[in-house]
C-alpha cells in the first residue's frame, strides 16, 4: 500500500514537444504537459467532453529519451508524483503551481 501514496497515473496525448534544459554537465530537466479528456452526460443526456491539462517534469536520462522520441501530438501512460511550489511573478503576485514528477512512462499511438 505504500506505493499508493502520492501516485499519479495518467494516459493523454502531449500538449507541446517537450523543453529539455541542461542544469548542470549531469543534470537535465524536461517539461511538457499532457491532455486528458473526460466524457460524460449532463442532465439534460448531453454529451459532455472536459480536458485538464497537466505539467509534467522528467529527469536526466527520462528528459533525453522524451526529447528524442515524444512530440507535440503524441500519446503517453506516465506514472509520477505530484509536486507543488510557489513563486513570485514580476509584479509580486504571489503564483501556485502542480507538476507531475514522472518516474515511468510508455509511449502509446502509432510509431
Amino acid at each position: 500500500m505504500s506505493n499508493l501514496r502520492n501516485s499519479v497515473k495518467l494516459i493523454g496525448f502531449l500538449g507541446s514537444a517537450p523543453e529539455v534544459k541542461e542544469i548542470s554537465k549531469t543534470k537535465k530537466v524536461a517539461r511538457m504537459s499532457i491532455a486528458t479528456n473526460e466524457s460524460y452526460k449532463n442532465d439534460k443526456g448531453e454529451k459532455v467532453e472536459e480536458t485538464q491539462w497537466h505539467n509534467l517534469v522528467l529527469w536526466d536520462k527520462q528528459a533525453d529519451i522524451a526529447a528524442k522520441y515524444l512530440a507535440k501530438g503524441s500519446e503517453v501512460a506516465i506514472e509520477g508524483k505530484l509536486t507543488s511550489g510557489n513563486y513570485t511573478d514580476k509584479e509580486g503576485v504571489k503564483r501556485y503551481f502542480t507538476e507531475v514528477v514522472v518516474s515511468e512512462f510508455v509511449m502509446l499511438g502509432k510509431k
